[in-house]
């Protein structure tokens, strides 16, 4: 069958991505009611209770609101490092001793067929992480929620088949708006979010322009638009010699609905 992957949403309401092999099902991040996470997952097929696990990248609550309505309802196992363990208890409710994972940040493990590789990235959180996943010769970078990307986080991500990717403000939109000054410095700090240039830049560093599919995520509604996320990114792409139309596949996420599936 290979490997599905489907952004179910993505943005400041509320996180969910859902990936599949031939072995297993799993979400990364949960940051919805879990009524909504059902809806989400039913508008592309697939039904709850064939969810094996969920990761968690940090226990800011639009990640985490419905991890443990999930895990209750389902008897789904939850993966997180400590830090985060520590500071989601209290926000998720009571879960089975068994249904608790903690995992190690740049430490690599396997679930059934699927090789996990959770790493630092930086953000306002306790110990945030960004994961990759490998099945066979696949490799998908999942990295929202990140003030900052230094070269080694360039050099792991780098020859992904797929990139989930903050593009989360238009810099300007976000210095003229209307956010109180404090919430924009946190934005724009390193360990705020990603900006549509520093999505740009990443991206023009790490692609190979071999078919990659690049999806951009958590955009703001306040702060940005689609179209011009798209535009930035992809003229920071086209000057480093990528056709965007021919080389890779620019996409963009959604905060209010799923993408499609797409087959790797």
């Amino acid at each position: 069958m290979g490997m599905k992957f489907c952004s179910l949403s993505s943005g400041s309401s509320g996180n969910c991505q859902y990936i599949e092999t031939d072995k297993v099902r799993i979400l990364i991040d949960a940051g919805f009611s879990g009524r909504k996470v059902e809806d989400l997952l039913s508008s592309i097929g697939v039904c709850p209770s064939t969810i094996d696990c969920i990761f968690v990248t940090h226990e800011h609550m639009d990640h985490i609101k419905g991890v443990g309505v999930l895990s209750r309802r389902y008897d789904i196992p939850i993966f997180a490092n400590e830090g985060t363990w520590i500071n989601m208890s209290s926000k998720i409710g009571e879960i089975d001793n068994k249904n608790i994972k903690i995992i190690h940040t740049d430490k690599d493990f396997e679930i059934a067929d699927l090789g996990v590789h959770p790493f630092k990235i930086f953000h306002d959180a306790c110990d945030p992480v960004g994961y990759i996943f490998f099945y066979k010769n696949i490799k998908i970078t999942i990295m929202t929620d990140t003030g900052w990307v230094n070269n080694e986080m360039k050099n792991i991500i780098k020859g992904s088949s797929l990139y989930l990717l903050e593009s989360n403000h238009d810099v300007n939109m976000l210095k003229y708006g209307k956010y109180p000054w404090y919430l924009k410095k946190r934005i724009l700090s390193t360990k705020g979010h990603l900006s549509n240039d520093d999505a740009g830049r990443v991206l023009s560093q790490v692609l190979l322009g071999n078919g990659e599919i690049i999806l951009l995520a958590h955009l703001s509604q306040e702060n940005n638009i689609p179209y011009l996320a798209h535009e930035t990114v992809g003229s920071f792409v086209k000057d480093c010699g990528i056709n965007i139309h021919k080389d890779i596949t620019l996409d963009l996420t959604y905060r209010d609905r799923a993408t499609k599936v797409y087959s790797l």
